[in-house]
């Protein structure tokens, strides 16, 4: 009796591995501002919970903002980009940009983001 060989085929292995490079590459490519995403709207959410009770004013707010900038080291959104709202005791802030991440040549990805204080 003869067994057929089961197995993948060098084909199969070069076509594999070249999907799995460009999906690390890509991954890779997002990854830092996805990170920087979620430093933001982790400074915007901490800057309105410290906000709440204290009142303040929207100076105070940016100012605490660009201290929280200088400590975290982000520079797609600054202070005079943010949208503050006084909401009750608290204040409602919203940051929304737009990214281009540059992939090959001349293609590459915008990507939106929006983060927000309130969950949203």
């Amino acid at each position: 009796m003869r067994y057929r060989q089961r197995g993948i085929t060098l084909t199969g292995l070069m076509l594999g591995s070249v999907g799995l490079i460009l999906v690390a590459l890509l991954g890779m490519r997002l990854l830092p501002s996805y990170i920087e995403y979620f430093t933001i709207k982790k400074a915007v959410t901490g800057i309105a919970q410290e906000m709440r009770g204290r009142g303040g004013a929207v100076a105070d707010v940016r100012r605490a903002f660009e201290s929280r900038q200088a400590i975290d080291d982000f520079q797609s959104v600054k202070a005079s980009d943010l949208e503050i709202t006084k909401e009750g005791n608290g204040f409602s802030i919203v940051a929304a940009y737009r990214r281009e991440v540059p992939l090959f040549g001349n293609i590459g990805i915008y990507i939106d983001f929006a983060a927000s204080s309130s969950g949203n």
